[in-house]
């Protein structure tokens, strides 16, 4: 058996970081464990995958550490596509064609959770590795675990209850998965009951089936797709240490806003003090006390003007006043001379030889009797 040719459908595909390639061969009738080698691979023109129908060619030897039979394959080609790879794309067309694939259609998955569902079998890594991560994220997350089946006849109806059964709970958001395994482990996750079951949910929902690599129909239709059920429980459970720096983040926020908020009202407190202070009656009474205070000192300016004017126009007065004086007149010299009646007498006229006339000078008067009386041309 150097050199023969085999035919069946792939399963349990990994391609090795070494460059080899891992895969199950199959038929109705039986199952054979195939390797190509990294040096081989150039008689592979296509990227080998799950479902597909090939035609493999090589040798059979025995895989010593096992003591099993294995198919050593140097040439594969395509033979049209798997039974199951088929159906998987049939399904996959119809439902995007529906619209069940729509973003519009995708629920957000809350930060912070108080319960989280799983529903997945209750053995195996997959269960733990989601428990595991999520008490070590966030120990107060209560976790409500439905043992479904899922593989086998009876997995779609399990599956499909479990996920009515922790929405008609209630729980904040679910994870529906399981651990790897070949295409026909993970099939009841391609079936359209499942499909329908997820979409229809009103709880967010986060796929996690198999290993990265894998995908199934679920996938596409769940809110969020993990690759692996441990990054599942990563995305539905927030660390509390991230929780609780968000917290203080918020706390610190919130003073700021507190403390300029205070600052902000302190400002108006002090405008609405200054405009009562302004309208209040005392405040009227010290404003009219400095208006009549201001208008006071106008006043007495005012008075202390017309007074000082006046005083300057007395004194002017009083200068002509004096040079018109009588008692002035005599000081300079003059006299003033009355008759015996008191009569000023101003020309001779007004006297005769005999008559006794009064004559008064600057510090005193004299009484005096005309001897002659003559005028200054008669003198002349």
């Amino acid at each position: 058996m150097q050199s023969i040719l085999v035919k069946g459908e792939v399963s349990n595909c990994k391609y090795h970081a070494s460059g080899h390639i891992y895969f199950t061969l199959k038929d109705p009738k039986g199952v054979v464990n195939c390797v190509m080698f990294a040096g081989n691979r150039t008689g592979l023109s296509f990227r080998l995958a799950e479902g597909q129908q090939v035609i493999v060619g090589g040798t059979v030897d025995v895989y010593e550490r096992d003591g099993k039979y294995q198919l050593y394959a140097k040439q594969i080609v395509l033979d049209g596509n798997g039974l199951l790879y088929e159906q998987f794309e049939r399904l996959k067309r119809e439902l995007e064609e529906a619209g069940v694939f729509s973003a519009e259609y995708k629920k957000p998955i809350p930060k912070y959770i108080r319960t989280l569902g799983i529903v997945t079998a209750d053995t195996g890594a997959a269960v733990r590795d989601i428990i595991q991560i999520a008490h070590r994220r966030n120990p107060y997350v209560q976790i409500i675990l439905y043992p479904a089946i899922v593989q086998g006849a009876y997995a779609v109806p399990s599956i499909v209850e479990g996920i009515r059964v922790l929405e008609h709970i209630g729980v904040d958001v679910m994870i529906v998965g399981r651990g790897g395994g070949s295409i026909e482990d993970l099939w009841a996750f391609n079936e359209k009951e499942v499909a329908q079951a997820v979409f229809d949910c009103s709880v967010p929902i986060i796929s996690a089936v198999g290993h990265e690599t894998d995908t199934t129909i679920i996938d596409y239709v769940s809110d969020l797709r993990a690759p692996t059920p441990s990054a599942a429980a990563e995305l539905a459970v927030t660390d509390v240490r991230e929780i609780m720096g968000d917290i203080q983040e918020y706390a610190l926020t919130m003073q700021a806003l507190m403390q300029r908020r205070i600052k902000e009202q302190r400002l108006r407190l002090s405008k609405l003090e200054a405009l009562l202070r302004a309208g209040s009656p005392a405040s009227s009474i010290r404003e009219k006390k400095m208006t009549v205070l201001r208008l006071e000192e106008q006043l007495n300016d005012r008075m202390r003007a017309i007074l000082q004017d006046r005083r300057h126009r007395m004194a002017v007065c009083a200068e002509r006043l004096k040079g018109r004086s009588p008692l002035e007149k005599l000081c300079s010299g003059y006299s003033y001379v009355t008759d015996e009646n008191g009569h000023n007498i101003r020309a001779v006229g007004q006297m005769h030889p005999g008559q006794v006339i009064s004559i008064r000078v600057s510090d005193g008067y004299a009484t005096a009797e005309v001897k002659s009386v003559g005028t200054f041309e008669q003198s002349v």
